[in-house]
């Protein structure tokens, strides 16, 4: 027999559990959600309420992005155009952030968005959009890993150049080895260490809060000051565009990537001691935190701006670290420079650590519902660590081949990082649109954190800010466009979605079981 095109064989077996003790179960609220989605619990729940808001708060690391991408956000927008979008971007996630948390409440699974719109979209479409959002978070995360990496790379790239001006020759293929070097130091605390995976993330999530203040007492002590007038008022459109509108749109892309990702929690909710409760908290107290420290080192960094275009000319601004002569500016000396660069490095180093975690499980996830390719070896659970072992070397394999792109084009490999931005998205919008189409049809399930009646509000308004996000991460930072300065993601993008498709209608389609086949509500 069938349900719905599936074998009901298939929807009753149950994967093989590894033995978990009773402490690493949860609690009864979390036994009685894993009967709800279908699931056994194989993985230890070892998060609790602070260690996983420190997890998502060390992945996202926005002050640490704002700093490492601030020649990038200079370019269009200028510093007046930083300060007001990030305010913008600020407030729109919180409608995608209470959204997600909503969701989160009421289905705490690693799948996220894809479970999520399996359970809630329309039945006619569920399959595969369910599948095709779960393509979306695979590509999203695993570009993702490299997306940090690389400006990790690039910043020691800089402190080289700083540190030795005239005798280091910059080479791109310098930096992919500095990053397959990252990955494989991340894949040590995801697997050997794996266990103590929430005591590390909990001591960079101290270094993330402490390096704040470490790096912005310096700059407002020492530094020379941009008059408050030119800060504020500022706008540049250095990129090109017909209008100053479209550069300041343009602009807002860097700001959005330093607080996109809160579905990184999501993702590690099997892991988390009362995840429905644990998880909405953790959504909703991770933007604030997050948004706070950005807010204030966007502010600290424009005003120490003095000279933009000359920071930008810089040896260590050709490179792609302009931050490190305004560092340099402000000290006056390398040594302090160097300390002061290496605070955010270690914080991003903890978001690639995070990163891949938050990319495994994912995989994980969607391999057990036979989502991908080889999905009964990548499903697999290591009964000694209870981790998902083989996802996460599979994640290893793939961003040990992404960095090779740089090596032959710098172009392919920002296509593949502006892929990793506008994936994650769209598997937002997805999520949050079901969810809509759901509660004004009829009543959503139970949940221990609800919108209330602003909820048709709340993900209108999400999807409104979504949308048009999503659509400006294909445009070029410049034009007029040459192929080195074209964005490529829209094609690589494309190319994702056609193949995913063609491999749901000819293959995934046969093998794929919804996670709406497996929930049972009535426990």
């Amino acid at each position: 027999m069938e349900k719905g095109g599936v074998p009901t064989a298939v929807l009753e077996e149950l994967p093989s559990t590894p033995d978990i003790e009773k402490r690493w179960q949860g609690t009864d609220a979390d036994r009685h959600y894993m009967r709800i989605i279908g699931r056994a619990q194989q993985l230890r729940r070892n998060f609790r309420h602070i260690s996983i808001l420190g997890f998502g708060c060390v992945l996202i690391s926005t002050w640490e992005i704002n700093i490492t991408t601030f020649g990038l956000a200079l370019l269009n927008g200028g510093t007046a155009g930083l300060i007001y979008g990030f305010i913008i971007v600020t407030v729109a996630y919180g409608f995608v952030y209470a959204s997600m948390a909503e969701m989160a409440s009421m289905s705490p699974t690693a799948g996220g968005q894809y479970h999520w719109v399996s359970e809630f979209s329309p039945s006619f479409c569920q399959k595969y959009l369910s599948y095709l959002s779960g393509w979306l978070c695979f590509t999203g995360w695993q570009a993702a890993i490299g997306s940090i990496a690389f400006l990790i790379g690039t910043t020691i790239q800089g402190l080289v150049v700083l540190n030795h001006p005239g005798t280091y020759a910059y080479e791109t293929w310098h930096g992919t080895l500095i990053v397959i070097a990252i990955i494989l130091f991340a894949i040590i605390f995801n697997t050997i260490l794996g266990p103590r995976l929430p005591l590390v993330q909990g001591l960079v999530f101290l270094l993330h809060i402490c390096g704040f203040f470490a790096i912005i007492i310096p700059l407002w002590a020492l530094s020379p000051k941009k008059p408050a007038h030119a800060v504020f008022t500022e706008f540049r459109n250095n990129g090109g565009w017909s209008t100053g509108a479209l550069s300041f749109m343009v602009g807002l892309m860097p700001l959005s990537g330093s607080l996109a990702g809160i579905d990184c929690v999501v993702h590690m909710a099997e892991e988390v001691k009362d995840s429905s409760r644990a998880l909405p908290l953790a959504i909703l107290s991770s933007l604030p935190l997050n948004a706070s420290f950005g807010f204030v080192m966007i502010i600290t960094l424009c005003f120490c701006a003095v000279d933009v275009d000359g920071i930008v000319a810089s040896p260590v601004g050709v490179v792609g670290s302009p931050f490190l002569q305004i560092f340099q500016n402000a000290t006056g000396n390398l040594a302090a420079t160097t300390v002061m660069a290496i605070v955010p490095l270690i914080s991003l180093i903890g978001s690639v650590i995070a990163e891949v975690a938050t990319a495994s499980r994912q995989l994980w996830s969607f391999a057990r519902d036979g989502g991908v390719p080889f999905s009964s070896y990548i499903s697999q659970v290591d009964r000694r660590w209870a981790i998902p072992l083989n996802a996460i070397l599979i994640s290893l394999i793939i961003n040990c081949l992404l960095p090779l792109v740089n090596i032959g084009s710098t172009a392919a490999l920002n296509a593949i990082f502006s892929l990793s931005g506008v994936s994650i998205l769209t598997s937002y919008i997805l999520c949050i649109g079901s969810v809509l189409v759901r509660r004004l049809k009829e009543e959503l399930p139970a949940r221990r954190w609800s919108l209330g009646r602003a909820g048709p509000l709340v993900n209108a308004a999400a999807l409104c800010f979504l949308i048009p996000l999503a659509l400006f991460q294909f445009f070029p930072p410049v034009v007029p466009v040459v192929p080195t300065s074209m964005n490529w993601g829209c094609l690589m993008y494309g190319s994702m979605i056609l193949f995913a498709t063609v491999y749901y209608a000819v293959y995934g389609r046969k093998f794929y079981v919804p996670p709406v086949h497996r929930i049972k509500r009535d426990v």
